[in-house]
């Protein structure tokens, strides 16, 4: 544009200055529809979240949508999103039609007032027809430029919306910044230790656990139990670093967890979680996933090694049966047994591999079947390990060397099952609670 324009002053320095005059506007105006256009496919993009989230909760909620008779509210909530969407992208077309086309618009301004000024004062300022002819050909050269970035300047105004939301994602706090390079973990199984461990919720500032101060010696078997919303599964959280503790710190083998590295902690510290979490693919692979070299005859023997080995053949192709999406086509109990199998085959099927295990043990009823295949996998996957268990069966307790009662975030109980029970405390409420649940459901 440049170039052409100093060919354009070198015919006519006057049509030349009467083209830029023209054009000008336009840069002014593009200024001013950018704020608009921003914030216009800035609610767009909010919208398309909105509505992928309704239509994602519609499908992944199927079941409890139809066994409640939910089917015409969650309709009527996925196309409310999906009509704000359709609001909102009317809002933004309104303001990219007119910048779209403003190209066009003042580049046919500036030919035409260039044509009819040439034509009337172009013979007095000593320009021909040809010269003419040249000038307004340089005139389109001129613009065609400008005609494709008022197209290009809506599409990167959509694009830079979309980054915005991209670069608030990654503008969010780190929430647990990782050490370089961070220390070492012995092995086997690891002591704990926890020294003056608060943790308050990041948004809210909500205090979960307070004044937490623990001494676990190496192997030994830990029981967590508590009321729901005690704090059972946070300190569970800390001790895996998915967070770091508000105040105190958390030594594991006597190295602060903070300051040890990555790939060590991960090797050493092992969460088995509730919910069981599995991936839309067969059994067998779900378990590879603690170790990805591991072969059939490997996954098979961590089952055996689980004493599991009777449940594999009891599914319909073995290893080889689908575990559908998040394990739907297994039982909650189900989905815990290959989740304890993977931790198993993490650490091989010899042992070795986590010095830490934290279990949190399926909530769900279970048969008592899958009750005992889950108490002796647990058993064994502990065994030579320190192991920290959130506790929801009774006999978990009783087993445990060390039971801590958490009651409002703290610990307000500590000791064998045994000697809770005679205390008559918090624990011994919990223990007659637990006791009338077993009994009424083996009744």
């Amino acid at each position: 544009m440049a170039t052409t324009a100093l060919v354009m002053l070198a015919y006519s320095w006057q049509l030349t200055l009467l083209v830029l005059a023209v054009v000008a506007p336009m840069a002014l105006i593009l200024r001013g529809f950018q704020s608009r256009l921003l914030s216009a496919y800035d609610g767009v993009r909010t919208r398309v979240g909105a509505t992928m989230a309704e239509l994602s909760e519609s499908v992944l909620g199927a079941a409890v949508i139809r066994a409640y008779g939910l089917q015409g509210r969650m309709d009527r909530r996925v196309k409310g999103a999906i009509d704000a969407q359709y609001q909102a992208q009317l809002v933004a077309v309104r303001y990219s039609a007119p910048v779209f086309s403003m190209g066009a618009v003042f580049g046919a301004l500036a030919t035409a007032a260039a044509f009819a000024v040439g034509v009337l004062l172009g013979p007095g300022w000593g320009l021909s027809a040809g010269d003419m002819v040249a000038f307004l050909f340089l005139v389109v050269l001129l613009l065609e430029p400008a005609n494709e970035l008022s197209e290009t300047f809506d599409q990167t105004q959509t694009a830079i919306a979309g980054w915005r939301k991209v670069l608030g994602v990654m503008d969010l706090p780190v929430e647990v910044a990782e050490p370089a390079p961070g220390l070492p973990l012995p092995a086997g199984a690891l002591p704990v230790r926890v020294e003056g461990l608060a943790y308050a919720y990041p948004d809210d500032g909500r205090i979960v656990l307070k004044d937490i101060d623990l001494d676990l010696a190496a192997g030994a078997h830990v029981a967590v139990v508590g009321e729901t919303g005690s704090g059972k599964t946070t300190l569970a959280r800390l001790l895996c670093r998915l967070a770091d503790p508000t105040e105190g710190r958390i030594l594991l083998g006597r190295v602060d967890l903070r300051e040890v590295a990555p790939a060590a902690r991960r090797a050493a510290i092992r969460m088995v979680p509730q919910d069981g979490f599995l991936f839309d693919t067969t059994v067998g692979e779900n378990v590879r996933i603690g170790r990805l070299d591991a072969g059939p005859a490997e996954v098979r023997a961590a089952f055996a090694a689980l004493g599991l080995g009777w449940w594999v053949d009891r599914l319909p192709a073995g290893l080889d049966s689908p575990a559908g999406q998040r394990g739907e086509q297994l039982s909650a109990g189900e989905r815990q047994l290959v989740a304890l199998t993977r931790a198993q085959i993490a650490g091989g099927v010899g042992g070795g591999g986590p010095g830490l295990l934290i279990l949190d043990e399926a909530t769900s009823a279970v048969d008592p079947e899958t009750e005992r295949a889950l108490g002796e996998a647990m058993r064994r996957l502990s065994a030579g390990r320190t192991t920290v268990t959130i506790a929801h069966r009774l006999s978990t307790a009783e087993a445990a060397d060390l039971v801590l009662v958490f009651d409002r975030g703290r610990i307000v109980e500590r000791g064998r099952h045994a000697d809770l029970v005679a205390a008559g405390g918090v624990y011994a409420g919990l223990y007659r609670s637990w006791l009338g649940n077993t009994q009424a459901r083996l009744g």
